[in-house]
């Protein structure tokens, strides 16, 4: 340390030979403290532990930068070809192609048509005889369509499916009643969930599920194929003949339709459907039956607001007696002048304003 003072000592003396001396005595005092200073064998910028430099050395990669100013048009084929190898981009293609999921078909297909008066025809009637027949005649197709779902799902069993149908369609009308839009999707396919829930908004509604009145069966069944043949999808319609308690409320607490008190017997065809080529595809209310013969409902009692719109009668259109005069033939009897005299001597009524009550929504 000493010799590197002197040192540079005498460069300033060289470079400076009338300062040097002054600079020297300024610098006494600094000199003083350096030197009380501890000594340190080697540089602040090397590692503590040298053992392992090899190894740091290794966790630095030299990366190459691009270069940005460089445009694709100033470059040739080969550079680009090149250039898009070396960082395993693949060349762009003419077309645009966009993936797509089809989760479920667009209605049904082969519909099941309900025989009339089901549900309230006994077997041993004629009709009801009738209806067993025709049953049986569309047992074929189902039993090969069903054979075709056990293809695929080795579960499958046609007579416990009523019972698993039923409890989907519990869950799903619940999730209804109570605006749950995200739990809803697990029980419904994608086109009946806007059906489900349209015109769910502000209105209150209380479902209830009491029992069975005759157990679910499945009456209908259906595979089809979309687009390739690998891509199954298969339908099964359930009867069920239930008791239900429906009530739906407006935003106002007023009833619309139904009851709490008083409970219905329902008679429902309901189309289930699964994407049976889809290993983890689920069973799920795809749509409902209504048959033609079944009359029309009476549509819910709606609120209005009644408000007082004032109604202006415009006075009816008077015509000049000189041009009446004209339109009079010349043969034209004297009663009729009178008549057009007096027409021109009384007053027009004003504009009348009445209001009376409107009916608005």
């Amino acid at each position: 340390m000493e010799k590197l003072v002197c040192s540079t000592m005498r460069i300033v003396q060289m470079q400076m030979p009338q300062a040097a001396t002054t600079g020297a005595r300024m610098l006494v005092p600094g000199l003083q403290n350096t030197l009380q200073m501890q000594q340190v064998r080697h540089r602040q910028t090397k590692h503590w532990k040298p053992e392992f430099k090899r190894l740091r050395r290794q966790k630095f990669i030299k990366i190459e930068l691009p270069n940005l100013q460089q445009k694709p048009q100033d470059m040739s084929k080969e550079e680009m070809r090149s250039r898009m190898k070396e960082r395993g981009v693949f060349p762009p293609r003419p077309w645009m192609e966009r993936p797509f999921h089809i989760s479920c078909t667009g209605g049904i297909f082969e519909p099941y048509v309900p025989p009339e008066g089901d549900g309230k025809k006994s077997i041993i009637t004629t009709s009801g005889a009738k209806q067993k027949f025709e049953f049986l005649e569309k047992k074929s197709k189902s039993m090969l369509a069903v054979r075709k779902i056990r293809s695929y799902e080795e579960s499958f069993s046609s007579d416990e499916f009523g019972s698993y149908a039923q409890d989907i369609y519990i869950s799903a009308h619940t999730h209804m009643a109570a605006k749950e839009k995200y739990k809803i999707r697990e029980f419904v396919t994608e086109r009946c969930y806007p059906e489900m829930m349209h015109n769910v908004k502000d209105k209150t509604i209380h479902w209830r599920f009491l029992q069975s009145l005759e157990p679910p069966r499945l009456v209908h069944a259906r595979c089809t194929e979309v687009i390739t043949k690998e891509n199954q999808f298969a339908q099964i319609t359930v009867r069920f003949h239930t008791q239900q308690m429906l009530a739906i409320y407006d935003r106002f607490g007023r009833l619309m339709h139904g009851s709490e008190i008083l409970t219905k017997d329902v008679l429902e065809y309901v189309v289930f459907e699964k994407h049976i080529s889809n290993e983890y595809g689920q069973w799920r209310l795809h749509d409902k039956i209504i048959p033609e013969w079944l009359p029309a409902k009476q549509p819910a009692p709606i609120t209005y607001r009644i408000t007082d719109d004032v109604v202006e009668e415009t006075p009816p259109n008077q015509i000049n007696a000189g041009e009446q005069a004209k339109q009079l033939e010349p043969g034209s009897s004297q009663q009729q002048k009178d008549q057009v005299n007096m027409a021109t001597t009384t007053v027009s009524p004003t504009v009348e304003q009445i209001s009376k009550p409107t009916l608005a929504i």
